[in-house]
């Protein structure tokens, strides 16, 4: 075999790998199953409507934020998709890692599809970990901050 076909061959071969990788990578990232769907409802049901409520309405009366319509605004602004897993209810939660990734990635298009960016990462379980482990000081502050700069992005800011 020629010293080009080889490099051509090895080319072929790492580029094929690299293709496998992502495939592989976003399909553990995202609900792609029914199983995988069906599993973050019910979390979701039993870990977070308690206080969201179960269409993601929240109770912004009592001090609990309205999810629904909004909350993929925060992936408009930096630091948005941080916070949005960094508040108390997330932070707090028995769920592993892993769950809470399936559950965000459920999550965002059901109760905020309309208010996503065109272009959204999945969650995995590597970033919830790194992000759990980075709990915010004041999180009524950070959310003001980020609000305030939705609005300054001309975003609609949730209540």
């Amino acid at each position: 075999m020629s010293r080009r076909l080889r490099l051509l061959a090895g080319t072929a071969a790492a580029a094929l790998a690299a293709v496998a990788a992502l495939a592989t990578a976003a399909a553990a990232a995202a609900p792609v199953t029914a199983h995988d769907a069906a599993r973050a409802r019910l979390q979701y049901l039993q870990y977070c409507s308690g206080c969201h409520l179960a269409d993601g309405s929240g109770s912004p009366v009592y001090g609990i934020p309205v999810m629904r319509g909004m909350l993929g605004r925060f992936l408009h602004v930096s630091g948005g998709r941080e916070y949005i897993v960094q508040v108390p209810g997330v932070m707090n939660s028995p769920l592993s890692d892993a769950d809470i990734a399936n559950l965000m990635n459920w999550l965002l298009p059901t109760v905020s599809a309309a208010t996503l960016p065109a272009e959204v990462a999945p969650y995995t379980a590597a970033e919830i970990a790194r992000l759990r482990l980075d709990r915010p000081l004041d999180v009524m502050a950070r959310r003001a901050a980020l609000v305030e700069r939705m609005g300054d992005a001309g975003a609609t800011a949730p209540r």
